[in-house]
């Protein structure tokens, strides 16, 4: 019997990692950064750092992803094959199984062209196909450090209405938004300011975790990605770097209408969102006594959106009977991890 399920989220920028035995009981989550574009050695650092903590144990190994989409790649398909070979080189075929979408989990020797297209992309399937099993009826919202995920979930089943990014983009169940990673400059071409309206650069000076500094409201440890501008990361330094924004210097003394640029930016990211939210809601396959169900290190958010919404929330760590892990991430920070473990073990039984 395996006594460890581990799934292995794999992003552009992180690898998420969770550790599940075979009860189904959660024994860690793990978040490390892992700059993908820069080749394929990064992941191997990153599961290098990730497999320090793991014990001497039989483990299969579930894998999602979305690293495929880094421009390291020539395109998406190259991409699954590339990482696909890497796992099953590190690992060992036998030991590895692969989320495929709606076809299930299979083998690395049964990767192709078409299942190749079913592996790319699809961690936010993983993680909706929990909840939707779990709660039977919601809306999941899972909002991470670079994309937000919208997905309606009815009759404990997925009702999404796109498969690929191209067509997940298209009808808002995916919209590239999140907090740590997102440019400013992609959240609004103008922001108010000082009771003007002002133009925002088109320039890579800022990025959301500085404003979610600058709110309060940024677990640092979250943050693994260096700063726009290589600097440290202070509430000054922050201050500084959305300064550049609408092309201004910071000062120390000026701290506050600072603070208050940041505040009116998430407020059109999080009215952006509410937007997409309302748009899966008007399909009209959620009841007004459904729910929204929070994952990733962004939902926060999801909790004043079900709030502007008039709907209940449920946090998705609350879906798991796992006792608390001691880790400074949790259970729905990991959500597509978590969940490509738990969904391997079941197809065990």
């Amino acid at each position: 019997m395996l006594d460890v399920i581990i799934g292995w989220d794999i992003g552009g920028a992180h690898l998420k990692v969770a550790m599940m035995d075979s009860s189904g009981k959660i024994l860690a989550v793990i978040q490390q950064s892992c700059l993908l574009w820069k080749g394929l050695n990064e992941l191997g650092v990153a599961i290098d750092a990730v497999m320090e903590s793991i014990p001497e144990q039989p483990i299969l190994h579930a894998v999602t992803m979305t690293g495929e989409l880094v421009d390291v790649f020539p395109c998406r398909q190259q991409g699954v094959s590339a990482i696909v070979d890497y796992i099953a080189h590190r690992f060992g075929q036998e030991s590895i199984t692969l989320f495929a979408g709606n076809k299930g989990f299979i083998a690395p020797e049964q990767l192709s062209q078409d299942t190749a297209n079913d592996i790319a992309s699809a961690n936010w399937l993983a993680s909706a196909t929990v909840v939707a099993k779990t709660i039977k009826t919601g809306l999941f919202v899972d909002i991470g450090s670079t994309t937000t995920d919208i997905i309606v979930c009815r009759d404990a089943t997925v009702q999404m209405r796109g498969t690929t990014d191209f067509e997940r983009l298209t009808v808002e169940e995916m919209v590239y938004t999140g907090i740590i990673r997102t440019p400013v400059m992609s959240i609004s071409p103008e922001v108010d300011f000082n009771g003007h309206r002002v133009g925002v650069m088109a320039e890579y000076f800022a990025t959301m975790a500085d404003v979610y500094r600058l709110t309060g409201e940024l677990n640092e440890s979250h943050d693994q990605m260096a700063a726009a501008d290589n600097g440290e990361k202070t509430e000054a330094c922050s201050g500084k770097r959305l300064a550049r924004m609408i092309g201004c210097d910071y000062q120390a003394s000026e701290h506050e209408q600072w603070r208050q640029l940041a505040k009116n930016i998430r407020s059109m990211q999080l009215s952006r969102l509410q937007k997409a939210c309302e748009r899966q809601l008007s399909r009209g396959l959620i009841d007004s006594n459904a729910c929204l169900v929070g994952a990733g290190i962004g939902r926060f958010l999801v909790k004043e959106l079900a709030n502007r919404l008039d709907y209940p929330y449920i946090d998705f760590e609350d879906l798991f009977n796992s006792s608390a892990i001691d880790s400074e991430m949790s259970i729905a920070d990991c959500a597509p991890a978590v969940a490509v473990s738990d969904l391997a073990r079941l197809s065990l039984n």
